[in-house]
This record gives structure tokens, sequence and C-alpha cells, in this order.
């Protein structure tokens, strides 16, 4: 699959403040166009002293949750470490990960923020727009926004609201009395839409599957790397 925009990755951090306000303006949140039967995860593991990364992407039907494809790519880190603009330094990797995927999935899954980002474009949607593909942002820690508490049962949830009140994603519980995960849509998917895939793929544990294969899968390539 290739990316229907292509823009530099390699830019100063006002290029990147610029690319970032340029792309939030393309995102898409609304219901799924179409049933989603293949998904895809996708995680990055770091070697900051060797100045690189390993980006892994595993496709899945959905859902099975059967493992269809999976590859990882190696990157040069040429972004330094900055909250709020990770993708820039994760996004070669990734792209690169997903365009040598010769299965194009429904809908992707990030660890990482989809809007519940401060300039509203986590990894998930920033790759979105690049791709033009529904994707979701899973990630197991707050960046922004301000929620409830959680029931303890699987499937509880709360919303996740920014400054000014908006909905911009949900606080689920995956499992019974397990610390929840932040669901945001990327692009081209609404938030209960989001929680609903992230639910149905989350089985067994925590984090659900598509995500938790690609780390897998990517620590296991920066190991055998080493």
């Amino acid at each position: 699959m290739e990316p229907k925009i292509i823009l530099p990755w390699n830019v100063s951090l006002q290029k990147a403040k610029a690319l970032q306000l340029q792309l939030q303006k393309e995102v898409c949140i609304k219901p799924l166009k179409k049933a989603i039967r293949t998904i895809a995860g996708v995680d990055v593991a770091f070697d900051a002293a060797k100045e690189r990364c390993f980006a892994a992407a595993v496709v899945f039907s959905f859902p099975a949750l059967e493992i269809l494809e999976e590859l990882f790519v190696i990157e040069r880190i040429s972004f330094p470490y900055i909250p709020g603009f990770l993708t820039f330094r994760e996004g070669p990797a990734i792209s690169k990960a997903l365009s040598r995927l010769t299965i194009r999935p429904d809908l992707i899954m990030f660890d990482g923020q989809g809007i519940a980002h401060p300039k509203g474009l986590g990894i998930a949607s920033h790759m979105g727009v690049l791709f033009s593909i529904p994707t979701i942002g899973c990630a197991k820690s707050r960046l922004y926004g301000m929620y409830e508490p959680v029931g303890n049962q699987r499937g509880s949830f709360s919303y996740l609201e920014s400054k000014e009140e908006k909905r911009i994603g949900v606080v689920l519980r995956t499992r019974d009395r397990v610390k929840p995960l932040f669901v945001s849509p990327g692009h081209l998917v609404d938030i209960l839409g989001a929680r609903d895939v992230v639910l149905a793929s989350a089985t067994k544990y925590r984090l659900p599957e598509p995500t938790r294969i690609a780390d897998r899968l990517s620590k296991k390539a920066k190991k055998l790397l080493e």
C-alpha cells in the first residue's frame, strides 16, 4: 500500500508545527464506511544508542484475528524526541513498513494517539490522513484530555474530553480491574466505532491483539539485530 500524500519527514520543529496544522484540517471523524474484514497493528521499538528504530506492521483477519501478514523495517532516527511531535520521529519507519504491506487493511491501529492530542493530530490521525485509511489510536497512557473514573468491568468506559469539553476519545477498560486504555479515532472512524474495534480486538490481554503482536515483533527485531 502506498501513501496518498507524500510530505517530508526530516524537517525543523517550525516546519513540523506547520505540517501538523495543515494535516489536522484533513482529519475526518465519521462512522466507518464499511465492515472491517482486515485490521493492521503498528508499533515501533527504538535503539537510541544506535540512532535507529524498528517499525513492525502486522495484518490480521477481523474479527477472527488470525495473522495474515507481518513485517518490520529498520530506519535511522532523524527527528529529536519532542512530546507532541513523536510522529516525526516514528513516521519515516512506519510509512516504510506500511508501504511494504501486500495486503491493504481495512483499518490500522496504532500504539499511540489519534485526535486525543494537543493539536488533534496524533500518530494515528497523521498516518490516517497520509494513507487515506481508517485509523485508531490506542495508547497505554493519557497524553491529553480529561475524563471521569471508569468502572472496573471489561467494557466500561468514560469519555475523554478536550479543554473545550469536546469528546475526543474514550478511556476503556479491556479487562476487569486492569488499567484502562486511552482510545481515540485517528481518521475515517468515530469515537464509538474506535471503542468497539479495540474492545473486540482485546480478547485475552489488556492490549488489543494488533498492537500487542506488533509491539512483540518490533522488540524481537531489535533484539535480533543488537
